[in-house]
């Protein structure tokens, strides 16, 4: 899959599931408090992200994550 539509599609599940505003959704951004997540927002996350990209998760995966570029680059990697 292209970077560019895996960006497109996690911005706009961000939008949509988590209300974030798409002006937000900037690479540099912090996720945690760009999308204002809790511990229950976590695991809302995760599951956005295995029913859009077909791939499993787990906890620690998200240990390294702090910018979107972060996040996108991680289920760029997954992916390919």
């Amino acid at each position: 899959m292209e970077k560019d539509l895996i960006i497109h599609k996690i911005n706009d599940f961000l939008i949509d599931e988590f209300e974030v505003d798409g002006d937000e959704l900037k690479p540099d951004a912090n996720l945690k408090n760009t999308l204002e997540l809790d511990s229950l927002d976590f695991v809302d996350l995760v599951v956005s992200v295995e029913s859009n990209f077909d791939v499993k998760l787990v906890a620690d995966d998200f240990v390294s994550i702090i910018t979107l570029k972060d996040f996108y680059d991680f289920i760029d990697n997954k992916l390919n």
